[in-house]
Parts: structure tokens; C-alpha cells; sequence
């Protein structure tokens, strides 16, 4: 096709210059219009008009006569340009089209690769990605965005405009609310449904245990706006004598497990974000995980993304710095994201209970890391539940959630990755004044300005200095709350502290658990 338009392009621009050329050449030779001795003359003006251009004798005026030539030539030239112009109008509409389809042509391959791969887009390079999944997995959603696609494109080639750009497929992240018998599920899907900005890329799945049926009732009437699916088994676990009373943790672990399993292998995603009945999100939740999902897709070293600071208490965060990422060894849960491929690894091992603190131990965390915020992108109002309220009082109805709307997409998140956290980590925490804490606590004493760095060496000594400055002393697996490589970071009266183990840190030791 397109040799063609070519073809036709040439060929016109040659019949362009032949016309020009036979043009003149016929002007020069042929007598004048009117003839001498023939009586007759053009009109308007008969024998009398052409007598202008005679002179004495019925000689010729050689000057009228190349005046009146060149006003010839002029008007041919000025309908020649004409027909320039239109070639050229031509050529760059074929061009155009040409254009358009060679987009199209790609376009239409790009959403046949989101049909059976259904691949993100990030702006790091990736590990590899999973086996494709067959075409008759394709969720809802996806299949949505591919028909928003194909409109665009049929758009285009009606408008027969071609588009300053065509946005690329982007991965469908869904959020997994595991319910059981709240009822006030209500305020967790209310913001979710109102900060989400796509319900095409944000699918809401709420899975419910406990088959409570006011519960059941209050998912049920979002209607479309969230997909309603139900745990089958809801018998009671055989457990020991001494675990009756945990018989929740149980059943908790069994609906984890079968709910991640509809996400992954039914619905067929690539990732999830999973939050509890008793979570209320940020208003840039839905921006946090869509940003840090290539992060956590590049990094190896990373195993999960998390909107939760264990220590996010209002004291202890710095309001004014709300797009502060970090890293941490800690698992912290409370709306974390998980993808396919670490579903792969701990699904076939997962625990029948107490699944939070198995996630913790060495044998699943394989030294690997979380992202966390400074300030939560979560916040749990559900005091009464299995854990019958623990920690709540004194620590989790006081974390601060974030108000403010980060742009983390339009950010450059690769500080994150742990080649370049790991370099700056250590001499930000090693070049800080040390201090004791009776310094801190007195505030006369401090030399320098912040941060400080106050050191601990044995597990005695942290959970003393942890109590003392406010922040959480428990230790899972021998890594503290919000620690990486051991050191714990907030804010202490207004200023930045690192509560570090000495220069050198090699490994948590479990024992201190």
C-alpha cells in the first residue's frame, strides 16, 4: 500500500513538470489570439481589443504581446500551484493513515499480549515474569480495559485524526478485603469506593467468613461496585486442647489461604493488595501501591509493600514529610501487597494458624525486606476481635493516617532498591551524633544538631530504650518493629532518632524473640 501511495506521488509531480514544460513551450509558438486579416476577435472585444497590441502597420507591439504572455504564464503557475498544494495535502494524509495503522497494528498486538500475559508497564526493569496465564483467564476487568482500548483506536480512525499518544495497558491491581462479621465493613468499602480513581484497575474482591448474614447484607448492597465472594468451609479446625481458645487464628489462616487462592488463581491477577474489615486507607492508598508496584516487581530483595508504620503514632512521625519511604525487615501487614509469584512460594507451606508471625521467621522472610511509610496510608478502628483488643489501646487507635495526597507516581522510587538504600543507609545512620539516652530525654546534654543515634546491644537494652522513647519494644524473630538492618527510626520531641545496634551489624539473632 504504501509503495503504492509512493508510486502515485512521483507520478504526479512528473505530470506537474511535463505540464509546465508543454505549457511554455506552446505559448512561445503559437500566433497570437485574433489572428491578423482574420476579421475575427476574442472576446470580450472583437477586432478591436486585439488592436491593442498592434502597432503601425498592423506590425505586432513585441512589448504588449510578452506582457500579455507573462500574465498568461503567471495564472498558469497559480493554478499549477494549486494543484501542488493538493498533491502535498494528499501525500501527508496518506502519510497520516499510514501512521495510524502501523499504531493500530502494534496497539492490537499490545492487547492481545494483555490477553493471555496481562504485563505491566513500569519504569525499572523487571524480574521475569510468570508463565502466561491461558486466555479464558482473563478477568472481567481486564477484558474491559482491552474493550476501552479497541474504542480508542475505532475513535481514531473515524476522526481520522492521529493522537498526540496511545496509553499502554496498565496492570490491574485489586484489593482483597477479608470480612467475616463486621458490619462495619461498611466503613472500610466506603473509602475504598471513594478514593479509588478506577474501578477498572482497582477491582474491590470482599471475601467473607464466618457466614454472618447482616454482614453478608451490607456487602451485598454496593452492588457491582465490589465483588461479593464466600468461604465454603466455615466447619470449626480440629485443633490441641491447649489452642481451643485460638480456634480464630485458625480459622483466620484457613481464609487467608482460600481467599488468596480465588484471587491468584481464579480471577487470574498478576498481584493483590489485602486489607481487613477494619481498615480505613489514606486518600493516595490507591497512588502508594500503583507506584511501588514495579519497585517491588525489580527488587528480589523484596517481598512485600506495606501501608502500615508499627510505629506511625502521632508523636513519633514527622507530619510535614509525608512522602518519607522506607525499608524494613519487619513483616508489618495492615494492607500489604503480595504478588503471584511469592503467593507460588508460600502457598504450598502455609500455616494453619497464626499466619502473621510465620510470615516472620527466617524460614519465609529469607532476609528479605518490606516497604513501609513514615506515616500510615492505614488505620484499624476494629478494637474487639481475636486478639481480643491487643495493642489497640495503647498502640494502634493512635496511629496517625496520612491526609495529604502524595503524587508517588511522579517520583522516582529507585533510592528504594537495595543496592542504593543499603549504601546511603549505613553512613546516614553511622555519620549521627551519638548520644545517650538520659541526653535525649534531658535535652541539655545533645551536641550537634539531629539526627541522634542512640545504640543498643543486647535485647534487654533495646526493649529499655524502646519503652522509654515511646516506640514498640516487641521483637518478632529477633527484628523489631519498623527495623532495618536493626535500627529503628521516628522522631523523639521533634527530632530524628536511630535506636542502632553498634557499627558492623551482621544478622538478627532469633533468640531475642
Amino acid at each position: 500500500m504504501v509503495r503504492k501511495k509512493g508510486s502515485l506521488i512521483l507520478c504526479g509531480a512528473f505530470l506537474f513538470v511535463a505540464w509546465n514544460a508543454l505549457l511554455l513551450l506552446y505559448l512561445w509558438g503559437r500566433p497570437p489570439i485574433g489572428r491578423l486579416g482574420e476579421g475575427v476577435g476574442a472576446e470580450p472585444g472583437g477586432k478591436d481589443e486585439w488592436a491593442l497590441g498592434r502597432g503601425k502597420g498592423g506590425r505586432v507591439n513585441l512589448a504588449a504581446e510578452v506582457i500579455r504572455l507573462a500574465e498568461e504564464v503567471e495564472i498558469q503557475l497559480e493554478t499549477q500551484k494549486e494543484l501542488l498544494k493538493q498533491i502535498e495535502s494528499h501525500r501527508a494524509s496518506w502519510a497520516r493513515q499510514n501512521d495510524v495503522g502501523k499504531r493500530e497494528t502494534e496497539d492490537a498486538k499490545e492487547v492481545q499480549q494483555e490477553v493471555v500475559h496481562q504485563p505491566s508497564t513500569p519504569p525499572l526493569p523487571l524480574k521475569e515474569n510468570p508463565p502466561p496465564e491461558p486466555v479464558h483467564t482473563v478477568s472481567s476487568h481486564t477484558a474491559v480495559h482491552m474493550h476501552q482500548v479497541i474504542s480508542i483506536k475505532e475513535d481514531v480512525a473515524q476522526s481520522n485524526e492521529l493522537p498526540t499518544s496511545v496509553a499502554n495497558p496498565e496492570v490491574v491491581i485489586p484489593v482483597l478485603v477479608i470480612a467475616c462479621d463486621r458490619v462495619t465493613v461498611k466503613r472500610s468499602l466506603d473509602r475504598l469506593i471513594q478514593y479509588r480513581p478506577s474501578p477498572a484497575l482497582y477491582p474491590i474482591i470482599v471475601s467473607q467468613d464466618c457466614g454472618h448474614a447482616e454482614t453478608a447484607r451490607v456487602i451485598g448492597s454496593y452492588g457491582d461496585q465490589v465483588t461479593h465472594i464466600k468461604q465454603p468451609d466455615l466447619s470449626d479446625i480440629r485443633v490441641r486442647p491447649e489452642h481451643r481458645k485460638f480456634q480464630g487464628y485458625y480459622k483466620i489462616a484457613r481464609h487467608y489461604h482460600w481467599a488468596l487462592n480465588q484471587v491468584f488463581n481464579t480471577f487470574s491477577h498478576s498481584t493483590v493488595v489485602i486489607v481487613e474489615d477494619d481498615l480505613e486507607v489514606a486518600p493516595d492508598f490507591f497512588e502508594y501501591f500503583r507506584a511501588l508496584y514495579p519497585i517491588l516487581r525489580a527488587d528480589p530483595t523484596l517481598w512485600c509493600v506495606s501501608a502500615w508504620n508499627d510505629n506511625g503514632r502521632d508523636a513519633l512521625v514527622d507530619p510535614s514529610r509525608a512522602e518519607l519511604l522506607y525499608r524494613t525487615d519487619f513483616f508489618p501487614g495492615l494492607g500489604w501487597m503480595l504478588l503471584k509469584e511469592m503467593w507460588n512460594e508460600l502457598e504450598p507451606k502455609w500455616p494453619s494458624a497464626f499466619w502473621d508471625d510465620w510470615m516472620r521467621q527466617p524460614e519465609q522472610r529469607k532476609d528479605r525486606s518490606c516497604i513501609r511509610p513514615e506515616i500510615s496510608r492505614t488505620m484499624t478502628f476494629g478494637r474487639k476481635g481475636v486478639s481480643l483488643g491487643q495493642f489497640f489501646d495503647q498502640y494502634l487507635r493512635y496511629i496517625k493516617l496520612n491526609t495529604k495526597f502524595v503524587p508517588f507516581t511522579k517520583q522516582d522510587l529507585s533510592y528504594l532498591l537495595k543496592e542504593k538504600y543499603d549504601e546511603n543507609f549505613i553512613k546516614e545512620i553511622y555519620g549521627t551524633h551519638l548520644v545517650r539516652i538520659e541526653d535525649l530525654q534531658q535535652g541539655g546534654g545533645l551536641k550537634g544538631p539531629a539526627p541522634y543515634r542512640v545504640q543498643y546491644s543486647t535485647r534487654d537494652s533495646f526493649k529499655v530504650f524502646a519503652r522509654n522513647l515511646g516506640v514498640m519494644d516487641d521483637l518478632k524473630s529477633g527484628v523489631p518493629r519498623t527495623g532495618y538492618r536493626g535500627v529503628v527510626n521516628f522522631l523523639y520531641r521533634g527530632q530524628r532518632v536511630f535506636l542502632a545496634p553498634p557499627e558492623g551489624w551482621t544478622k538478627y539473632d532469633v533468640s531475642w524473640s
